[in-house]
């Protein structure tokens, strides 16, 4: 497996299989052999995941409905890690 690039690095800055690696390390699971999509299951809600051309895009759902943000490559790893976890 490819080390990660440091947490403060722009996701733009992580190479694909880097990408796929940290979200498996966050505990998602991809929806099917190089798929662009992954699911992430978490204490009352479950997010959806998908790599996007522009942007990753992250669908929750849990109790309070449904939302869904979108995040620039731009932004750090770190960053997009925290508004993940932080959930809906």
């Amino acid at each position: 497996m490819p080390a990660l690039p440091p947490p403060q690095t722009p996701l733009y800055n992580h190479p694909l299989p880097a990408l796929e690696q940290w979200l498996v390390e966050l505990g998602a699971r991809q929806a099917a052999p190089h798929s662009c999509h992954w699911q992430l299951e978490h204490a009352g809600w479950t997010a959806s995941i998908q790599l996007e051309v522009e942007e990753l895009s992250v669908r929750w759902l849990g109790t309070a409905g449904e939302v869904q943000r979108q995040f620039p490559y731009g932004f750090s790893r770190a960053d997009v890690e925290a508004a993940i976890l932080a959930g809906p």
